[in-house]
């Protein structure tokens, strides 16, 4: 069964056809940059066009940088403030055509790497996803079961949001190396680990791609991995959220 998934983030956003059943994506991905200032009614027809580049009509699964409860997003990180409290399933509805169904984005690529990535092994017990790239997402699963809209990246570390610490996007604007970047991370691991007692931690998002030049550098009692899907759990799980969706 073949679901178009599409991950919105804060400078772009990527589609694709995926393979529910096995995780895998169909096509190549689609890009297109994020409309400047993230509005509502831009970010929209963006999502139109990657539909319209598919041909696709059906249901449709977004992933969305926001908490999300029910289809409304209550926040809105890295993107335009009239998000709060607008129902993004609808808007996305209206514009594609396609039945939308809106999860938050790091549950999404969490989703996807329990059922198909570095988490599959890891059914029992406490698992952490932590996405970082413009921001840090995470999604936390206990038992295999996801409690939804954690948003750690959000939390305070000495006096400053984690994510406007120790991101992707900060690593780059700051010229951070590898090591600086990391003892800055482990700032954000020490402060999870003082509230969770976790068997897993998966590192996805943009960085993923480049974890052997970091993960030497982080210092956790809690063993830490790379996603395996990287950068594509987030459209597979927004995939896989569709599929469960009526």
């Amino acid at each position: 069964m073949s679901i178009l998934g599409i991950d919105i983030g804060g400078s772009g956003i990527k589609g694709a056809l995926v393979d529910v059943e096995t995780g895998q994506l169909l096509t190549e991905r689609y890009r297109l940059p994020t409309p400047e200032g993230a509005e509502p009614d831009a970010v929209a027809q963006t999502v139109a066009q990657i539909c319209k580049n598919f041909e696709y009509q059906g249901k449709l699964g977004i992933g969305f940088p926001a908490v999300v409860q029910h289809g409304v997003a209550l926040t809105a990180a890295n993107i335009s403030g009239a998000w709060i409290d607008l129902d993004a399933d609808q808007l996305f509805t209206k514009a594609t055509g396609c039945s939308t169904y809106v999860v938050n984005d790091a549950d999404a690529a969490g989703v996807a790497e329990m059922k198909f990535g570095a988490g599959r092994e890891y059914q029992k017990g406490v698992v952490l996803i932590l996405t970082i790239g413009t921001g840090i997402g995470s999604a936390l699963f206990t038992e295999g079961i996801l409690v939804p809209n954690t948003e750690l990246g959000h939390m305070d570390v000495e006096g400053k949001e984690a994510e406007r610490r120790a991101s992707d996007a900060i690593r780059k604007r700051k010229n951070l190396s590898w090591e600086k970047w990391a003892n800055r991370f482990n700032k954000v691991l020490d402060n999870i680990e003082r509230i969770f007692y976790l068997d897993l931690i998966i590192l996805g998002g943009g960085i993923s791609k480049d974890a052997d030049e970091f993960i030497r550098y982080l210092d956790t009692r809690t063993k830490v991995v790379p996603a395996q899907l990287l950068n594509t759990a987030g459209i597979v799980g927004a995939a896989m959220f569709a599929r469960e969706e009526e």
